[in-house]
């Protein structure tokens, strides 16, 4: 703020300065010799650096009605004492000269006195100063932590290695405990054993035991992994520092490893105590030989030191690494050997029970409905995480207070699972009757296909109406295994192809409409040759790599002629999949029909509308 305030003075200085000169008007010579110094008027002249001439007048003349424009004074309302007009020279001899000749003819007593003075002007001096005005304010923006990096109350350019990490003191409770974590039972043992550990350490040291180095936390976007650290810093009762592994990179080479040795300096002086860091793999990514090229690369001196740090002379420090990642696969190997993270929790998405706790959790603080069942909102979200289940809740919360309801009911519930899955209801998108009528259509070949699919998923719900990008969707309730067979795999396949097969029927041709279902059949065809071996020709054959080597390489791990047999493969697949989902639709064309003008018609169709249409349905696994 200091330069702020520095220009703000400096603007009304000069702003000062200049109402002055503007308060004294310019003549010429001739002006002054014949209306001036004529009339006797003249006090003095004062010749300012022989180039300038500033005349006073008398202040018995000022009274006369030829200097009524001179400024007035302010408080006193009286003429300005002067100078109340100036001219130019350009020579201080001819000047003389010319004043003596004009005096002749005037009077001893009306003649003028001529003092010469020499004035320096503030605004050189200020442009002088000014570079060395600029430079102090410079090392004010730096030092005050003005610089990019440096935010923060007290950080300035000379803390660059002190650590951002955000403490959370002993005796300070945190307000996520683990009661507002649900889902998660095996993984909240892991954790809770760790702070039983850092509670009372006498009867695990009793019997040999170590305290663990560290506990990596490892699942899909969503599965609780940050929530979960959260809650250790509730419960644990001792300090825990929190940051982002991307706080750890910098534009300067060697931040990231003093803001590493930072750290555990300042936790070491607070142990026992826990560091999470999170999204550990922007720091901890796998190092290659790639790398070997490069003349320094800030994220490996920073993985580095916190090798060093985790596994170093000092055994016994008492600081334990809680990490969280998305991406377990990338991280270099020594990170993961046991003495470092010597605990990998594996946290995956929700199952049916787990979702019912999760929802348990978070619409506590909603208002209700009676009709509004936790289990049948658990058995509609299969595959949702955590952090999807907390915005299905607040997106109910938000739709039914648009609609000026005074509880939450489960049409609401219904609306805004509609809402993550497809996004945004757009009504308003202008769709002519002929596209309308072949989305219709499209969606139905999906039902229709995977209604007679033994191995398929049954339809909860079909709408017509644009979310997001779609024109149409379908909603399916899938089975919740681990296992999936090659026929699961095949049946997807063919519901997938199934619109663009209905288009094809009811149309004689194909559209664009299809895009996302081709896209979902080629990945899904090229998951079965390329990753589970579930090709005829290519058999018990997988390119599958977990340590996630194979991303960061530019080659393919098989040959050419290896390529061109699993595009041929891929390309049989999905043929096979297209005859039979036409195949399907051919035997079923009427309810194919039947189907496409009822959503025509209502736009949304429900499970019972669709089985009131193509009748019970009846698979290996599900019975209706």
């Amino acid at each position: 703020m200091t330069w702020i305030y520095m220009i703000f003075f400096a603007v009304l200085i000069w702003l000062w300065f200049s109402k002055g000169t503007e308060a004294v008007k310019e003549i010429t010579w001739k002006q002054f010799e014949t209306e001036i110094l004529a009339a006797g008027d003249a006090a003095r002249l004062d010749v300012i650096n022989n180039v300038r001439v500033e005349v006073y007048i008398r202040e018995e003349s000022l009274e006369k009605s030829v200097y009524k424009n001179i400024p007035k004074d302010v408080f006193s309302k009286k003429p300005v004492k002067g100078p109340h007009y100036y001219f130019n020279i350009g020579s201080v001899e001819v000047f003389h000269a010319q004043l003596q000749n004009a005096q002749e003819n005037v009077p001893v007593a009306a003649q003028v006195s001529v003092t010469y003075k020499t004035r320096e002007s503030w605004w050189q001096h200020f442009i002088l100063l000014l570079p060395i005005g600029l430079l102090i304010l410079f090392w004010i923006f730096i030092l005050r932590g003005g610089f990019p990096g440096t935010k923060g109350k007290g950080s300035s350019v000379f803390n660059f290695g002190q650590s951002r990490a955000r403490v959370l003191e002993k005796g300070t409770k945190s307000k996520v405990t683990f009661n507002d974590v649900a889902g998660l039972e095996e993984a909240k043992e892991e954790i809770h054993e760790l702070i039983t550990f850092l509670k009372s350490p006498g009867k695990y040291r009793q019997l040999g035991a170590k305290m663990p180095k560290g506990i990596l936390l490892v699942g899909p976007p969503g599965t609780g992994k940050t929530l979960l650290a959260k809650a250790v810093a509730g419960e644990a009762g001792v300090p825990f520092f929190s940051l982002s592994g991307s706080e750890f990179v910098e534009m300067f080479v060697g931040v990231g490893a003093a803001r590493m040795r930072d750290l555990f300096q300042k936790a070491k002086m607070k142990a026992p105590c826990i560091i999470f860091i999170d999204e550990i793999d922007t720091i901890g990514r796998a190092r290659g030989k790639l790398q070997a090229f490069q003349t320094n690369d800030e994220r490996e001196s920073t993985l580095n030191q916190l090798l060093a740090e985790l596994d170093g002379f000092d055994t016994d420090t008492g600081v334990i690494v809680l990490a969280a990642t998305n991406r377990g696969d990338i991280l270099d190997p020594a990170l993961l050997r046991p003495g470092r993270f010597d605990r990998h929790i594996h946290l995956e998405l929700p199952n049916l029970k787990e979702r019912e706790a999760i929802f348990g959790v978070h619409i506590k603080p909603l208002r209700l409905s009676d009709d509004v069942h936790v289990a049948s909102l658990a058995a509609q979200t299969p595959g949702f995480s955590g952090a999807d289940i907390a915005n299905i809740c607040n997106e109910a919360a938000l739709i039914a207070a648009r609609r000026e309801k005074q509880q939450v009911d489960k049409q609401d519930f219904m609306d805004a699972i509609d809402r993550v899955v497809g996004g945004l209801e757009k009504k308003s998108k202008i769709i002519t009757p002929e596209e309308k009528r072949r989305v219709a259509y499209h969606e139905a070949g999906h039902v229709t296909a995977s209604w007679f699919l033994e191995h398929a998923h049954p339809v909860l719900k079909v709408s017509i109406i644009p979310r997001g990008k779609s024109l149409g969707a379908a909603w399916y309730l899938p089975e919740e295994h681990q296992i999936i067979t090659r026929s699961e795999f095949f049946d997807a396949i063919c519901t997938a192809l199934g619109g663009r097969a209905a288009e094809e029927l009811a149309f004689g041709e194909v559209s664009s409409n299809a895009l996302d279902d081709l896209e979902k059949a080629t990945k899904q065809a090229y998951n079965m040759v390329i990753n589970y071996g579930l090709s005829d020709t290519l058999r018990n054959i997988s390119f599958y790599d977990s340590t996630g080597r194979t991303e960061q390489s530019i080659y393919k791990p098989y040959s050419e002629k290896t390529a061109q047999k699993i595009d041929d493969e891929v390309q049989e697949i999905i043929d096979d999949a297209y005859e039979k989902a036409i195949g399907i639709l051919l035997d079923h064309r009427e309810q194919l029909y039947n189907l496409a003008e009822a959503l025509i018609k209502k736009e949304v169709l429900h499970r019972t509308d669709v089985e009131a249409i193509l009748g019970n349905r009846k698979s290996k696994n599900h019975t209706f």
